[in-house]
């Protein structure tokens, strides 16, 4: 980020661009095109900087393993602080768009769904945050469970398949699949159509 800023900084917005502040003005125009796609023009702009800081934490926690290092995603520490966060968003944003039409919503359609209704919006932060440390914990431990049973020799070149999969594509889907529920759920909180 500090190297992104710099960069950006020193660009001269009457000169041709160089290569990186090129791929960095893609990848800042890709996301704000999908969130903005998914949540509406409307509202997508407000949210994509959460969204994507969201998906660089995720994203560089779990290709961390490509480092050497365990990632911070496969600790439920990290994962549920990060649904909090983002059911925290899904309250506030329902309430304050639908007012009261959110606590009518916990009654519908009828009365007796109350209790089922507040037990699947508390099920939400667990789901997601067990879904993403799930993935990523189980792809920890197969690696693990292969540098401990395969001789070191073998280590040095064939486990490159399983990080490129476990870490870095396993790692992308992830990334994506928390940032989707997350737009997908605060979307559906506004309650607005477009």
């Amino acid at each position: 980020a500090v190297v992104a800023n710099r960069a950006v900084k020193k660009a001269d917005p009457y000169e041709k661009p160089g290569m990186f502040v090129n791929v960095l003005e893609m990848l800042v125009q890709s996301l704000d095109d999908l969130v903005i796609s998914n949540m509406g023009k409307k509202h997508g702009p407000r949210f994509a900087n959460y969204i994507g800081t969201l998906a660089c934490f995720i994203l560089l926690s779990n290709v961390s393993g490509l480092l050497g290092l365990r990632s911070p995603t496969a600790d439920y520490g990290v994962t549920l602080p990060l649904a909090l966060i983002t059911f925290i968003m899904i309250q506030y944003n329902g309430f304050k768009y639908q007012k009261l039409g959110k606590v009518k919503g916990w009654f519908e359609p009828i009365f007796f769904f109350f209790p089922i209704n507040i037990i699947g919006d508390l099920a939400t932060p667990i789901s997601m945050s067990l879904r993403l440390f799930g993935n990523i914990l189980s792809g920890t431990i197969m690696l693990g469970l292969l540098y401990g049973l395969v001789p070191w020799v073998a280590t040095l070149v064939w486990p490159a398949a399983l990080h490129a999969y476990l870490d870095l594509f396993s790692g992308a889907i992830q990334t994506f699949v928390f940032c989707m529920l997350t737009m997908v759920f605060v979307t559906d909180a506004i309650g607005e159509e477009e």
